[in-house]
């Protein structure tokens, strides 16, 4: 079922425009995702700000997808190692996750200044879904959704494979930060309230 949000629900929210704020949607088609690891020889940065994402306060549930071709290096030779011999970006073009909220008090997040949430799901990442929980941050302001994550994931885990020639120069761990700036679906002025819990 959260498999299929991200493949469904996604494309039909990213579409819709009559959809109100009271229902409690938010949703960005440039979200930011970066990702960091250090390493001997030399650290690795890179910013991807396409991706897609739709919350549902009312619902409980998330679901955003990140291209994986628009991750962009200072250096054009580390993009190119990253797309065609890391992540295979061809073969899979994109990460999503897609789950819910754990135990959200959305009547909370109608007071000002952010709310710690956490977030349960499934990350889909180089053909491998791995389930994880996620502690993230949501402010309501301006009519927007503020939502900022930071996790880390391991390569390894993922079927990521690095060439052994670099293996011991490159971290075992990654860190990714995600952050978006989500508009109400429709964008209707109204306070988000919750419908039902999500099962």
């Amino acid at each position: 079922m959260k498999r299929l949000l991200s493949f469904l629900l996604i494309p039909m929210l990213l579409t819709a425009s009559q959809t109100g704020w009271a229902q409690g949607k938010f949703m960005t088609k440039a979200g930011r995702v970066t990702f960091f690891s250090t390493s001997i020889l030399e650290d690795i940065e890179a910013r991807n700000t396409a991706a897609a994402a739709v919350l549902d306060l009312a619902g409980g549930q998330l679901a955003f997808s990140v291209p994986i071709k628009e991750f962009m290096f200072k250096r054009t030779l580390m993009q190119e190692h990253f797309n065609e011999n890391y992540m295979e970006s061809n073969k899979f073009p994109k990460a999503t996750f897609s789950g819910r909220f754990i135990d959200l008090n959305v009547a909370a997040l109608n007071e000002p200044g952010s709310h710690a949430v956490k977030v349960e799901g499934d990350l889909t990442l180089h053909g491998v879904t791995h389930h994880m929980v996620v502690p993230a941050t949501l402010e309501l302001k301006n009519n927007q959704l503020s939502a900022f994550a930071l996790f880390s994931v391991a390569p390894a885990d993922y079927n990521i494979e690095i060439p052994l020639l670099v293996r011991e120069n490159i971290a075992k761990i990654v860190s990714i930060r995600v952050g978006l700036t989500c508009d109400p679906v429709g964008g209707a002025a109204a306070p988000v309230t919750r419908s039902a819990s999500p099962n």
